[in-house]
């Protein structure tokens, strides 16, 4: 019977992925009901910036996330998927501005009022844009709730957050060294500072002593900074320095510095001499405050050397290092400079060099915060998966600094203090005042707006509708489940841990999935100098988001690194085909049983009635489900992916249709209709089955079915008993594999030509699984490409010029000496090995070295690791190989 004509020939992903995500948006399929049954499923998306355009981390992180909230629905869960977008201050008053630049102006020309009226223009033209793409993806989102970080009730969790904090004294006000951006013109906090590696230099800087008392030369990486200088800090105990109060005087200045003691100083480092810059350094910062030090700016927020630099006032700050340097060389008050490797802090936004400024600025007291959510972790509220990343979050929780939540920008919720002119007080407030509350005086509102991160913790339960009480926060929150890159663990993930044990109570999730960064084939990171870019929506036009969906998920496992490529996609593509085809060549024998019954899916008769094929296959799918269903509840996503794939292309398609196509083929009416059924069921299950990573073509598939009504999406998960599983049948086919497969290596180890006809004998250890064999022979001959394929009389010996597969049942002999130079086969394998050896010895010296272990990133180790397997792998094949061949050679052949 030919394939159904109403199919095409392939899946036409192009037009079939809109028209199937439109159909379920009309249907409401995506929206959450509080009032419904069922136990909360409940994921927040992390909102991607308004500015942003989807790129893998969102592919990978967005397909997770779907494939756990789809499996979940169909289970019955009452599942919400939570969307929205982040207004991502920096990034999109840096977009903005550039608008303004090309049109001649700025904001400052603009002013505050008119500047922000044309961000939400350029909001409401443009930052939706993401959102089609996750649709695209395929994203089952409920798409009613979408929710914007400014949105007015977010606006307003995010007032009295900040007001409530206020008041219990967890948000303060102070002169403290942040992390300064010159280029964003704005303060950061200690997670959006990246630390690269970079050549400097270390420059030894004298110091003259003053009224008689010793020089001293100091360590610097940043000499221009010497100028905000106001001591040089020793250890107590350093034996090199004279004992008692002495001073130095500051190169190019005459102003005279203290030398202090203090415990901080590392000996070992440098001179043992530290230079103290309190406006410029944390821990200098630290120190002068200990030793009553004043704070001497002398770089601005432009990264300019103040009035306080003398000549070198109104110098870039690297340009004046270099002037410096070079006054100093010539002053002979440069001692000698040495390379050094170290790392420097960058803003992870512009990659500008930051700078560390003493500035006015907000502060959330995170001590108390961060010891309950590291407390939520360790009692297991909250389960980190997988847990190896636990350590680093305790680490970081365990030791983590004030949280500087004041920006320098126009763009954001502004903070809802104000100074009042009269009196001098602050005041914070949950709204906005006429005059100050206590003397009548006029007030000034601050300029500064809060860290991104701030509003985007509170997200958990400012989406749902708090501070009220709404019927989605009593029911969704906590949430279940949050899915995203270990790379954010700080930013994002701790603050909705601290914000949401603080404010509701309770952890904000459950479960944190962290998954891997992608990576491009090669494990190198994606970046466009590099040219090595993979844009997802290019992949999702060439090849359907179904196959990049399950590349994606075949590889999120607990590596850190996931690997993707197009040809991996290419080849998931035709993984998509393969169930198209097969379903095509089920459709046009389900069509004529389906006419038998009505135009209903045709009854299957009940296992114990079912031949072997049948009997085998429909225990094969209950074992796959089981553990699908074991793998997702787990978020072994590449577990799953891979039970899925394997169970269709090996099982389903290579074995069970050739099974059933004699009976579909064969004259027997009532076995035809009865096989036609059988198949029909075990491909609406497979549909189910894989509908949560490839959705689409699973819909497209499910609707074809005879006498379906409904979306798939919506309906059942399969489920079964372990109790109903048919071993023996998995046992008998399982027989057959062996052969197959038997034979299939011996062609595959001993490079015997595809034209070549081998004849296998099989050994059984019992006449059952002889006649088994010899009943499904004609199958198998297909299968093995081989001539013929006889049955061993009991006890004879295997032939001399045969290799042997060994089972449980019995062995397989394939005879391969008439179709292989045996001798030459046999020297090329030792030459493979040869080649093998020095691989091996590679890797294993380099795993060898400690300093290669120190030095090299951890992704580099992990993959010498991973090719010192393969190798050795590869090694363990060859040896077999050359063993069998050894024995054909030694006898002749």
């Amino acid at each position: 019977m030919p394939p159904d004509d109403s199919f095409t020939r392939n899946f036409e992903f192009a037009e079939a992925e809109p028209r199937i995500y439109a159909d379920w948006e009309r249907e409401g399929l995506f929206r959450a009901d509080p009032e419904a049954p069922g136990d909360p499923f409940v994921i927040v998306i992390p909102p991607p910036n308004v500015t942003g355009s989807l790129h893998m981390g969102h592919a990978l992180d967005n397909t997770l996330q779907d494939i756990l909230t789809r499996y979940h629905r169909m289970k019955g869960d009452n599942t919400l998927w939570m969307p929205g977008t982040d207004h991502a201050g920096i990034a999109t008053q840096a977009v903005v501005e550039r608008a303004l630049a090309a049109e001649g102006t700025s904001r400052a020309e603009l002013g505050r009022e008119r500047f922000l009226e044309r961000v939400w223009k350029w909001k409401e033209e443009f930052g939706g844009k993401i959102i089609g793409q996750l649709k695209r993806l395929g994203s089952s989102c409920d798409w009613s709730r979408e929710r914007f970080t400014m949105d007015p009730g977010l606006s307003r969790a995010v007032r009295e957050v900040f007001c409530a904090l206020y008041e219990e004294g967890l948000i303060y006000r102070g002169d403290y060294v942040t992390n300064w951006c010159p280029r964003c013109l704005t303060a950061i906090s200690d997670i959006e500072v990246e630390h690269e590696e970079k050549d400097d230099s270390l420059y030894y800087v004298v110091y003259e002593g003053a009224g008689g008392g010793p020089s001293l030369t100091v360590a610097t990486t940043r000499p221009e900074t010497m100028f905000g200088d106001t001591a040089v800090a020793i250890h107590p105990d350093d034996g090199r320095y004279p004992p008692g109060d002495f001073k130095v005087r500051l190169p190019f200045s005459g102003r005279e510095l203290p030398v202090i003691r203090d415990p901080y100083v590392e000996r070992e480092f440098g001179t043992g001499a530290l230079k103290v810059t309190p406006a410029h350094d944390i821990n200098d910062f630290r120190l002068g405050e200990r030793h009553g030090l004043p704070s001497v700016t002398c770089i601005d927020r432009r990264g300019i050397l103040t009035d306080a630099a003398g000549p070198y006032s109104g110098m870039d700050r690297f340009e004046a290092r270099k002037k410096i340097v070079a006054d100093l060389g010539a002053s002979g008050l440069l001692a000698k400079v040495e390379p050094l490797k170290h790392a420097v802090g960058v803003c992870y936004r512009c990659k500008t060099v930051i700078e560390p400024l003493l500035s006015l600025q907000w502060f959330v007291k995170t001590g108390p915060l961060a010891s309950a959510a590291a407390r939520s972790v360790r009692d297991g509220r909250t389960k980190l998966v997988p847990q190896s990343w636990e350590r680093t979050f305790f680490e970081w929780m365990d030791n983590i600094r004030d949280w500087c939540v004041s920006r320098q920008l126009w763009w954001g919720h502004q903070i809802p203090a104000w100074y009042c002119s009269s009196c001098g007080k602050t005041h914070v407030l949950r709204e906005d005042p006429e005059a100050c509350p206590d003397c009548g005086g006029g007030l000034e509102r601050d300029p500064d707006v809060l860290d991104t991160w701030f509003s985007s913790g509170l997200w958990p339960f400012s989406t749902l509708g708090w501070p009220d009480r709404t019927p989605e926060l009593a029911r969704y929150y906590p949430t279940t489940v949050l899915v995203t890159g270990f790379d954010i663990i700080f930013f994002w993930v701790a603050r909705m841990m601290m914000m949401g044990l603080k404010v509701m109570g309770d952890v904000p999730f459950r479960t944190v999935v962290l998954h891997p960064l992608v990576r491009d084939a090669s494990g190198q990171k994606m970046s466009k100098s590099k040219g090595n870019v993979i844009d997802p929506l290019g992949v999702i036009d060439r090849y359907g988001a179904d196959a990049f969906r399950f590349a994606l998920a075949s590889q999120a496992g607990t590596a850190r690194d996931l690997k993707i490529s197009e040809d991996r996609v290419a080849g998931y593509s035709r993984f998509v085909n393969k169930l198209w085809n097969a379903a095509r060549f089920a459709m046009s024998h389900l069509a004529p049983a389906a006419g038998a019954s009505g135009g209903k899916m045709p009854q299957a008769p009940p296992a114990s009635a079912m031949p072997l094929p049948d009997r085998w296959i429909r225990s094969r799918l209950l074992t796959v489900t089981l553990e699908c269903r074991a793998a997702l509840e787990s978020f072994a996503f590449d577990r799953y992916a891979d039970l899925a794939y394997h169970f269709v292309w090996d099982e389903l398609c290579d074995w069970y249709l050739e099974l059933a196509k004699p009976v579909l083929y064969g004259d027997d009416e009532t076995a035809r209709l009865a096989a036609a059924a059988s198949l029909g069921l075990v491909l609406a299950d497979t549909l189910a089955l894989l509908h949560p990573a490839m959705p689409f073509v699973t819909e497209e598939l499910s609707a074809k079915l005879p006498g379906q009504s409904g979306r798939l999406m919506s309906s059942p998960f399969p489920a079964g008993r372990p109790e109903d599983r048919d071993p023996d049948s998995e046992r008998r086919i399982g027989i057959l594999m062996d052969v197959t497969r038997s034979v299939r290596s011996a062609r595959a180890d001993f490079r015997v030509p595809p034209g070549a006809k081998v004849k296998p004998q099989v050994s059984a250890n019992d006449p059952a699984t002889a006649a088994l064999v010899e009943e499904y022979a004609p199958l198998l001959l297909k299968l093995m490409g081989a001539e013929s394929l006889a049955a061993a009389a009991p006890g004879a010996p295997k032939p001399r010029d045969a290799c042997e597969a060994i089972h449980d049942w019995g062995a397989v002999w394939t005879p391969v000496a008439g179709e292989v130079d045996a001798a030459a086969e046999k020297a090329r394998l030792e030459k493979e090995l040869a080649a093998i050896a020095r691989d091996i010895a590679q890797a294993e010296s380099k795993l060898a070295n400690p300093g290669y272990l120190a030095k090299a990133p951890e992704d580099v180790v992990e993959e010498t690791r991973e090719r010192l397997a393969s190798f050795k792998a590869k090694r363990e094949g060859a040896e077999k190989s050359l063993r069998l061949i050894s024995g054909l050679a030694a006898g002749g052949n």
